[in-house]
């Protein structure tokens, strides 16, 4: 899918009753803001806008806007409803294209961890980094091969390959995925350790019994 979305402008005022209608019909209200455009109240089509969150969250967006063109435009805030977080409202900003952006990206992990076939727990702490480029040079996903991570062992932010234009502006020692120890091999680990001390704590007695 393309990241192109056409809008549809609408009134300035609109009433609670009429927002639901609005989404009873398909559509979501948004609003688009920038420097050329100012603060356009706008609705968009609601299976073209879910269809463009799902693969385009992050990135730059072609908006057609009627009688004003097209404008490259991210998103800046989505309000969801709690319980079946359908989108009932969403921000969009317009960028400049030759002016540097900060943005999340999806981290993907991809390859099998040695670390996991032995029995580790793959956890996922950072979905998503954030980085500052210029719009087209935004990446769509960061991947990350963890093919020779063994049990115990983490990756990084800064351990992330990023193209040499893309800085990363998340915490380089922020944690992306580990390789947790499994908790049965813990669990021994802590028990074999208590043995040991216990057997140490009756050698000691014995030793001053002795004497």
């Amino acid at each position: 899918m393309d990241n192109n979305l056409k809008v549809e402008l609408r009134g300035m005022n609109a009433t609670r009753s009429e927002l639901r209608q609005m989404r009873a019909n398909g559509r979501i209200p948004a609003v688009v803001y920038g420097k050329t455009i100012g603060s356009l109240p706008i609705s968009v089509d609601e299976k073209t806008l879910t269809s463009l969150l799902r693969s385009h969250h992050n990135g730059v967006i072609t908006m057609d806007m009627p009688d004003k063109g097209t404008h490259p435009v991210m998103v800046s805030g989505v309000d969801r409803h709690k319980l079946n977080r359908n989108v009932l409202h969403i921000d969009f900003h317009q960028i400049n294209m030759n002016e540097p952006v900060q943005a999340k990206v999806a981290v993907e992990i991809v390859g099998e961890s040695p670390g996991v076939k032995e029995g580790g727990v793959l956890t996922v702490l950072l979905h998503e980094v954030e980085v500052r480029c210029l719009p087209d040079r935004l990446p769509t996903e960061i991947r990350f091969d963890i093919s020779e991570l063994g049990t115990g062992d983490s990756v990084l932010a800064g351990d992330l390959e990023l193209p040499s234009d893309v800085e990363l502006k998340t915490d380089i020692q922020a944690v992306v995925v580990t390789i947790l120890v499994p908790q049965k091999a813990v669990e021994e680990t802590v028990e074999e350790i208590g043995d040991t001390k216990e057997a140490q704590a009756e050698a000691e007695t014995e030793a001053a019994e002795t004497h």
